[in-house]
């Protein structure tokens, strides 16, 4: 992540991602802070950041499957009505022919004065089945009835839901805009030199970091990976120099998990959009049998995540005012990795 702060600097409105509105400018910064300090909170803003934009994605993903869900309840429930307009239909239609046929004789009175009374019999055969026939029907009709009901109370709680996480999507979308403006904010009130400063102390560390992954055998040989390793690989590193946007899934600019999913996706093994649905659904790898394509997911709380692409490197879409780019794979602090697809574990 070397020089990237500085870059970033000049391009402040690019974090915004163009839906902020303007920020005061901040006050001088406190000459007392250290650089550490400094780096601390930037660090703590990215990563408040993040995790407020995977939340939102994993709203706009549960509202595009209630979507479908209401869309499909609504379908259903317009069938409904046609099969029972249908029952009603032929309700009303034996109704009027028991209406037209209950003035004669009872069957028992036809058997005994008919003069055929097998063919009395016959008919009465006929009779009722016509009487099952009617229960029939009125047991269709009866069906119909209480499964339009059914799918009708269904549809308006899928339609109440739909309206929840609408608004649920509105507050986290918010959300993610403030924690812009705060980073925003403190990159404003940062001197050239402090920039530099918190560039070069956040460079050293990652390179501490990835020097302890290396002692520790934690990283990798060169492994060969898949064919559709290799797919995810060759359009994730396609991708380097786009820009970072947060809810983005391409093709013009990433968030961190749209482009881990959109490169499984292109490769063929859709997996899920989030990091941490991929953290928490995806087999686990150690970091020392990774190949590339398997991803890396950092933090804690899952809350970032990059491509492995072989030479203790990762591709990824780091934070806002950034661009895809690769990097060491101890960029951030590191969680573990998962593996998408079901071939073996190589």
């Amino acid at each position: 992540m070397s020089g990237r702060l500085l870059r970033l600097a000049c391009t402040t409105a690019v974090a915004a991602q163009a839906v902020l509105a303007p920020v005061p400018a901040a006050a001088t910064p406190d000459p007392q802070r250290s650089v550490a300090e400094l780096l601390t909170d930037l660090q703590q803003l990215y990563r408040k950041t993040e995790q407020a934009t995977e939340t939102y994605n994993a709203t706009t993903v549960a509202l595009e499957r209630q979507r479908a869900e209401v869309a499909r309840l609504d379908g259903e429930l317009a069938g409904a009505r046609l099969v029972l307009r249908d029952s009603r239909t032929e309700a009303g239609r034996l109704a009027r022919q028991q209406y037209q046929s209950s003035g004669g004789l009872g069957p028992y009175v036809r058997v005994l004065l008919a003069p055929d009374p097998q063919h009395a019999l016959d008919e009465g055969h006929v009779l009722g089945e016509l009487a099952r026939q009617r229960a029939r029907t009125v047991a269709r009709l009866t069906a119909a009835e209480q499964r339009k009901d059914a799918l009708a109370r269904a549809a308006r709680k899928a339609l109440d839901t739909q309206l929840g996480l609408a608004a649920r999507q509105k507050r986290q979308r918010d959300d993610v805009q403030g924690k812009l403006a705060d980073v925003e904010r403190l990159l404003a009130g940062l001197t050239p030199a402090q920039l530099a400063a918190v560039a070069r102390l956040e460079q050293q560390g990652v390179t501490a970091a990835q020097q302890r992954l290396t002692t520790a055998g934690a990283l990798p040989a060169d492994r060969a990976t898949t064919p559709a390793g290799d797919r995810a690989v060759r359009y994730a590193m396609d991708q380097v120099g786009k820009p970072y946007q947060w809810g983005a899934q391409g093709p013009d600019a990433y968030d961190c998990s749209g482009l881990t999913s959109q490169a499984w996706s292109h490769a063929g093994t859709p997996i899920p959009r989030t990091s941490q649905e991929q953290w928490d659904r995806l087999r686990r790898v150690p970091l020392n049998r990774l190949r590339p394509g398997d991803l890396v997911v950092y933090f804690p709380e899952a809350t970032h995540v990059a491509m492995y692409v072989g030479g203790g490197k990762v591709v990824q879409a780091p934070r806002p005012g950034e661009k895809v780019t690769v990097s060491p794979i101890a960029s951030y602090p590191v969680l573990g990795a998962v593996r998408p697809g079901t071939d073996g574990p190589g």
